[in-house]
């Protein structure tokens, strides 16, 4: 008996696999995990308005176990690496806890959410530059521009009806709605977003990828992306956002200075701004487009005067709050160690102000909010390491456009503002800024494969920055 078993198992070792098995990217369940937290990311207000309002306050973190569990098993898997920028912040992470139940505000609560920042959000920016290639960042790109047109067609339907409506229901199921003011009448649509703030970034982010399409056609259906850049042009006015507009601006300016060192892109860059300036043709002929225009200049122009112009905006919303958290305002004076992590989120507000609704116990502001949780000393740290990121970013990006590829570099249009200063204590706009900021690592880190995706790229340059 036993040598006839010997003989089968022999024969069936002889025999060719005919069902071989198939190769499993190590990264894929990694890489699926971090889809689901950008689907999460665009989706969150959904569930908390509209499906599920009865657990819109546990919806507010349902993209921190996705978070968590991304950083174990990247951890595990020796994906997630250590470097100068990640174990700073997982060290002032650390510290913050004993700092602010022992010295800060005491509430365990706060504190946890908090650090959560810092330790578990935070670090998703190095495990998506790792795992991510070139397929990846376009395939991110491709569903931003299918998520585009029906986000676009909501807001057209928040635009026009009152906030009453379903569409326009607030976090909850509040039947006060979620816009936010507008002009002539017309409230800031929030899209699929808790706020209005989220469609800001959601078509900050799209921007990018519109124009590297444009200039690189091959990679994407030329029907969806001349609906994806309708939707891009409609969405500036219907959002009435300044922020939207200069940085959709932005990008363009990054995608210009790209031309000046390649020339080989002005051709392209050409027909882009002719595809654009007829879409706009296009989209004035409707009343749809010629309402949301008038509303967005119309708040174009009130908050201009209000604020003393463009410079006035740039200069009081911008450098302003940059140099009132390094100088301090005459109230402003947090202990060393700070008033404790977590107290100038929303969250913080809410449970420390003993729901009397004052949400920014600190300052709304994200720079002086870091120091005003953590101290001088490591809110400082923070801010440093953020502009150092920002800064590798910047030269990474910079050295792949001279090597002819332009996707890191228009990415990086909407990150270097994000990563730099964005603000972290908002769920919404701490995703984006992680997503983006991955993106941006893994554009640099990649190489890219597909042949005739650029012109004279030198797939000799070794970028890694992680």
């Amino acid at each position: 008996m036993d040598i006839e078993i010997s003989k089968k198992h022999a024969l069936a070792f002889a025999l060719p696999n005919t069902h071989p098995v198939k190769k499993v990217d190590a990264n894929l369940i990694i890489k699926q995990g971090i889809y689901v937290y950008f689907l999460l990311l665009i989706f969150e207000g959904a569930l908390r308005k509209w499906f599920l309002p009865g657990l819109s306050g546990p919806l507010l973190i349902i993209r921190d176990p996705v978070a968590i569990w991304l950083v174990f098993i990247s951890w595990r898997r020796g994906i997630l690496r250590a470097n100068i920028y990640l174990s700073s912040i997982v060290v002032i992470g650390f510290i913050s806890i004993f700092t602010s139940l022992l010295l800060g505000h005491g509430n365990l609560i706060v504190t946890l959410y908090g650090a959560r920042i810092l330790l578990f959000h935070f670090p998703l920016i190095f495990i998506i530059g790792n795992v991510f290639n070139r397929a990846d960042l376009i395939k991110a790109g491709k569903i931003m521009l299918w998520i585009s047109i029906p986000m676009t067609v909501l807001l057209v339907m928040q635009f026009y009806s009152p906030q009453s409506a379903w569409v326009n229901r607030g976090v909850g199921g509040d039947m006060k709605g979620a816009g936010y003011n507008g002009a002539l009448g017309y409230s800031r649509p929030p899209g699929t977003f808790s706020f209005t703030t989220g469609v800001t970034m959601f078509y900050s982010l799209l921007a990018p990828y519109i124009f590297y399409f444009w200039l690189y056609p091959k990679n994407v259906n030329r029907l969806l992306l001349i609906v994806s850049t309708l939707a891009l042009l409609a969405a500036i006015p219907l959002s009435i956002s300044r922020g939207l507009f200069f940085q959709v601006l932005l990008t363009a300016i990054f995608t210009i200075l790209a031309t000046f060192r390649k020339p080989q892109y002005i051709g392209k860059l050409i027909l882009v701004i002719v595809s654009t300036f007829v879409a706009f043709l296009v989209l004035s002929q409707t009343s749809t487009f010629q309402r949301s225009t008038e509303a967005f200049t119309t708040r174009l122009t009130t908050a201009s005067r209000d604020e003393g112009g463009v410079k006035g905006t740039l200069v009081r919303r911008q450098i302003g709050g940059l140099l009132l958290a390094l100088v301090g305002a005459p109230d402003f004076n947090p202990p060393f160690f700070g008033w404790g992590i977590g107290m100038g989120t929303n969250v913080g507000g809410q449970l420390l102000g003993g729901g009397s609704g004052k949400m920014y116990l600190i300052a709304e502001g994200e720079w002086e909010r870091t120091i005003g949780e953590l101290g001088y000393l490591f809110g400082l740290t923070v801010i440093f390491i953020r502009l150092g990121l920002s800064l590798k970013f910047l030269i990474g990006s910079y050295k792949r456009l001279v090597a002819g590829d332009l996707l890191p570099w228009l990415l990086l249009s909407y990150a270097i503002l994000e990563v730099s200063q964005g603000n972290w204590a908002q769920p919404t706009s701490l995703g984006f800024s992680v997503f983006v900021g991955g993106l941006v690592l893994a554009s640099i880190n990649s190489p890219v494969t597909n042949k005739g995706a650029l012109e004279g790229y030198d797939k000799s340059l070794n970028l890694n920055v992680s």
